[in-house]
């Protein structure tokens, strides 16, 4: 039965309020004030608010954001911990070597940064976008994209409410809504589920290398003041990752004795036994690290994939109707960790392309190419073609000769060597069979400074309603079992950083499935990227579920 939808028409729909998507709706709402010409913006939030599914380092480089906000610190933003203090270590298993940070890359430098709460940052972004007149939804997931009869983007459709695990209508239903826009932009964030499918559909990769990912695992904690520097930001390399896989670590000392604590992994890892989220555990175990948490209390923790591909992976930003913004594209700048400026640039050039088409009126064209040419032209690409072969580097060479090579690009070089290396491969097709792998023997938590993932889940504040259909869904039931287990021993069990997937027997030992605890999802997408099928396609579950981070 064809259910019957509102409709609600707007100028422009962002699809989430992220840092690219918010600064989008704020600049479009800055052009309409300035030239007087009426825009009207609607944001679509997953979340069950603005920020409730931010997860990012995150040392924040102001340069988008003065460019926007020219006067944030008058208007109260959110950040309250410049950095003062940084140091980069190599580690052993049990020492640590200091790297004198004049030695490094100046893109690896902090100097002028911010320690922040990225999802407070997006809190008050939202604030400022409201003020100036945009329209946010939080709790509203767009699930599919509409196309109008040419093909071009029409805009979104939110999921439907109120919809049973077997898709039956329950008694609390509501039908999902359309918005209808001149333009879209999707600012969904790495591996957005939409964007995946707009960049299929339209062809945007075509003559791109594949995008590569990370996944990021974060931990909030409160430390003894005695050891609290605020400004302070630490960087770590080497131990615990073998010199084929890429990794590293950070911690940063942000205000009101509080650290942030991560671990980043490359999802382009071989071995099916990694177990990501016990690599991170065991990380915080080394004397560099324990000295700085033991003492403490773990506040929150949390876990989101992360775009390492660089300027070779950026897909074509636009079709008719439509554009990617921020992460939905993958603007993060490997060497300096920092993807969160660019991802608010490239939404500050979308709106000025929008504002410039919407001008014209009827002769509006369909496909905003003003915005491919404002990114050609802006430092964003200049970043990202300095750093272009800063993430292959490690993939085609190993870490050490990759660092060494990096090293020279970047510090002598400044990023401007004739050539360019590419990625050879996506991320699924990295691992090797379990059989020809060693296996990973990690230490029991000790709940101290490592812990279980079932108190860590917990700590997201994540929340399903439980009947509801499962947002994880398998192309072929029978892939898991026949070929994931048989194959690789069921790596989802591992990369998944908050225990969805399980592989479940009878009492016997016998009949293994696949069982998927869809209700922890913290929707970090890792099993859209890393499942060596591709059989996983996480789709948005109802609006508003999912982790709530606080201060994250």
């Amino acid at each position: 039965m064809e259910v019957e939808r509102e409709a609600m028409e707007y100028d422009v729909v962002i699809v989430g309020a992220g840092p690219s998507g918010l600064s989008a709706a704020i600049r479009l709402c800055q052009l309409a004030e300035e030239t007087g010409n009426e825009i009207s913006v609607a944001v679509l939030e997953k979340g069950s608010e603005v920020g409730a599914h931010i997860l990012s380092g995150a040392v924040l480089e102001p340069t988008a954001l003065n460019e926007l906000i020219p006067d944030w610190k008058e208007k109260g933003a959110p950040l309250h911990s410049p950095v003062t203090d940084e140091k980069f270590m190599v580690l052993g298993k049990q020492s640590a070597i200091n790297v004198p940070i004049s030695l490094l890359p100046r893109q690896m430098h902090n100097e002028g940064n911010y320690v922040v709460s990225m999802g407070n940052v997006c809190r008050w972004l939202g604030e400022q976008a409201e003020a100036l007149g945009a329209e946010i939804y939080p709790g509203f997931a767009a699930q599919e994209a509409l196309l109008h009869d040419d093909g071009s983007i029409k805009g979104v459709r939110t999921g439907d409410m109120g919809i049973g695990r077997e898709w039956q209508q329950k008694d609390s239903f509501e039908p999902g809504i359309e918005l209808h826009a001149k333009y879209t932009l999707f600012a969904e964030g790495c591996r957005g589920h939409i964007s995946k499918q707009l960049i299929e559909q339209f062809g945007l990769r075509e003559d791109r290398d594949p995008q590569t990912y990370g996944i990021g695992i974060k931990e909030l904690w409160e430390i003894d003041p005695a050891k609290h520097k605020q400004g302070t930001v630490i960087h770590t390399a080497g131990w615990p990752m073998d010199t084929k896989t890429w990794g590293g670590s950070f911690l940063y000392h942000l205000e009101d004795n509080q650290v942030y604590v991560g671990y980043v992994i490359g999802l382009d890892y071989q071995n099916p036994h990694m177990y990501p989220f016990k690599e991170f555990q065991r990380f915080k175990t080394h004397p560099a690290i324990r000295e700085t948490l033991e003492g403490g209390r773990r506040v929150s923790y949390g876990a989101r994939a992360l775009n390492e591909g660089g300027l070779q992976s950026v897909p074509r930003l636009v079709f008719p109707g439509g554009a990617l913004i921020g992460c939905s594209a993958g603007f993060l700048n490997v060497p300096k960790i920092k993807g969160n400026h660019t991802a608010m640039k490239t939404g500050m050039m979308a709106a000025e392309s929008i504002a410039e088409a919407l001008a014209q009126g009827e002769n509006a064209p369909a496909t905003l190419t003003g915005y491919e040419e404002r990114y050609r032209n802006s430092w964003v690409w200049k970043e990202l073609h300095e750093a272009r072969n800063f993430r292959p580097a490690a993939s085609n060479f190993g870490m050490v000769l990759g660092s060494l090579y990096s090293g020279l690009d970047l510090k002598i070089f400044r990023g401007k060597l004739p050539w360019t290396l590419h990625h050879k491969h996506a991320d699924h097709e990295t691992l090797k069979p379990a059989e020809r792998m060693p296996k990973i023997e990690y230490p029991k938590p000790d709940g101290i400074v490592s812990f279980d993932l079932n108190s860590s889940v917990y700590l997201t504040n994540t929340f399903h309603e439980e009947d509801q259909p499962v947002h994880l869904t398998l192309k072929d039931d029978s892939i898991p079992v026949n070929y994931n287990l048989a194959y690789y021993d069921a790596p989802e069990q591992r990369y998944c950083p908050a225990g969805v997937y399980e592989i479940v027997r009878d009492d016997d030992g016998s009949n293994p499935r696949l069982q998927i605890n869809a209700q922890n999802c913290i929707h970090c997408k890792t099993c859209d990227i890393k499942d060596p099928s591709q059989n996983i396609h996480w789709i948005a579950p109802e609006g508003g579920g999912g982790p709530n981070y606080p201060n994250m």
